[in-house]
């Protein structure tokens, strides 16, 4: 039957959500969680490298190979995410003019 005539049982389904696995868990990729895992052909690289890492408070698994190819594509991702592009507010009708005429922005170049 429905809750309405049951006041005193808890519905399983709220008991559930409310303890329950978090699936929605979000691991960053670059933590102690989820390192990453960069591949260079040589020491002197390596030392390069790990010290990107650690300018920029990651966390990863750098392994040393002559013969495979250098992969390091999840650093330079991560170093090179785009930033948000923020504008100047644009002056208001009767803001001084930003071109220096000493003229009110509508009067000048609005």
């Amino acid at each position: 039957m429905h809750d309405l005539y049951y006041k005193g049982r808890i519905h399983t389904r709220v008991n559930h959500v409310k303890s329950g696995y978090n699936t929605k868990r979000d691991v960053r990729l670059g933590t102690s969680e989820n390192p990453l895992s960069l591949t260079v052909t040589s020491d002197e690289r390596k030392d390069e490298v790990s010290q990107l890492v650690e300018q920029h408070e990651l966390v990863a698994d750098i392994s040393v190979s002559s013969d495979a190819i250098e992969d390091i594509n999840q650093l330079t991702a991560i170093i090179n995410t785009a930033s948000t592009t923020t504008f100047e507010k644009t002056p208001g009708r009767n803001d001084p003019c930003s071109c220096n005429s000493g003229k009110k922005f509508k009067k000048c170049c609005g």
